[in-house]
C-alpha cells in the first residue's frame, strides 16, 4: 500500500492571495485586458498553495528515531526535499527554539543529535509559553492553539 504524500494543495483564493487583474495583467507572456483574463488558460505544472503541515507533524512524531530512516521516508513522500529543512536544523547556528511557517504557525525546531536521532531543540517550549504577535490571527504551535492572549503594546 502506497503511503499518502506529506503535503497537500490549498485553495489559495480562499486565503486572500493578491491577484493582479489590472490592465497590465499577464498570462503566458501576452499583455491582455483584464476582461479577457478569465478566458486565458493557466500555466500547467506551476506549484501554488502547497501546505507542508503533514510533513511537520510527521517529523515531530519521529523524534527519537534514526534520522537516516526518517529522512528517507519523508523525502520519498514529498515533491521536493527543501521543506524538510525548514524545520530540521543542519548546523549549530540554525538551532533556534522554534520556526515560524507562514504568518502564524510555529513549529518546534528539530536537529540531528550526535547519535543520529532526530531531536527537538527546546522541548520546554509550548503553546502556553509563546505569545501571539497580533490579534487577528489564530496562532498555533505544533498544531495547538496558543493559550496566551494577545497583549496590546502601550507606548
Amino acid at each position: 500500500m502506497e503511503k499518502k504524500p506529506l503535503f497537500r494543495k490549498v485553495n489559495t483564493l480562499a486565503h486572500g492571495v493578491s491577484h493582479n487583474h489590472g490592465s497590465d495583467y499577464k498570462r503566458s507572456g501576452k499583455k491582455i485586458d483584464s476582461t479577457d483574463a478569465n478566458k486565458q488558460r493557466m500555466k500547467q505544472n506551476v506549484q501554488r498553495g502547497l501546505d507542508y503541515t503533514p510533513l511537520f507533524k510527521f517529523l515531530l512524531s519521529k523524534v527519537g528515531c534514526k534520522w537516516n530512516k526518517v529522512f528517507s521516508e519523508a523525502s520519498a513522500r514529498l515533491d521536493k526535499k527543501e521543506p524538510i529543512f525548514w524545520i530540521v536544523a543542519l548546523h549549530e547556528f540554525q538551532k533556534k527554539d522554534y520556526v515560524l511557517i507562514g504568518e502564524s504557525s510555529y513549529f518546534s525546531r528539530l536537529f540531528v543529535a550526535e547519535d543520529g536521532t532526530l531531536q527537538i531543540v527546546n522541548p520546554n517550549i509550548g503553546p502556553s509559553t509563546l505569545e501571539p504577535h497580533c490579534r487577528c490571527c489564530t496562532h498555533t504551535f505544533n498544531g495547538v492553539k496558543f493559550t496566551k492572549a494577545y497583549k496590546t503594546q502601550v507606548e
